[in-house]
């Protein structure tokens, strides 16, 4: 694959969602297609009860694909791997992905300070920081507080010769 894959690592309740939300708008602005991989380690329901396509895998389908106007979806009911889901996103110049602390993409932890609690991987397998206080790191640390200048560094890494 090659569209750039960062994973956005951390503990739950540190405010990873809300970094990304904060930060794909300016992504965005930087002329970039992003796309975002979420790991959840509750089990989700994305479909609704009494919809078609919920009747279908209530039915046993194994995989139901829902197409509408510009939109798709696809629900495989099945145990998948990050590498899988990234498979089957194209068109994208960056990728983003939460909550997967292991795999060989680069990681970009965040810290927050009122959390109590640590960085969720070694501070030596992040590519990046995003914390509300100052950090002594061997890798760029970055504002938790305003995502722009993140956005403009990985804006340059996927444009060609921007560096962190």
């Amino acid at each position: 694959m090659d569209t750039p894959v960062f994973t956005f690592a951390a503990y739950s309740g540190t405010g990873k969602t809300t970094y990304l939300e904060s930060l794909i708008p300016y992504l965005k602005e930087a002329g970039l297609r992003v796309a975002v991989v979420k790991h959840d380690a509750h089990q989700l329901e994305f479909d609704t009860e009494g919809k078609d396509t919920w009747r279908f895998s209530a039915a046993g389908a194994d995989v139901v694909a829902a197409v509408s106007g510009d939109t798709l979806a696809v629900f495989d009911h099945r145990q998948a791997t990050l590498q899988e889901a990234l498979s089957h996103i194209h068109g994208v110049d960056l990728i983003l992905t939460e909550g997967f602390k292991t795999g060989p993409w680069p990681k970009i932890a965040l810290l927050r300070k009122g959390s109590g609690r640590s960085l969720a991987v070694p501070m030596e397998e992040c590519f990046a920081i995003v914390s509300d206080e100052p950090l002594q790191a061997p890798c760029p640390v970055f504002p938790l507080g305003d995502p722009r200048p993140l956005a403009r560094a990985l804006a340059g890494i996927v444009k060609g010769g921007g560096k962190l």
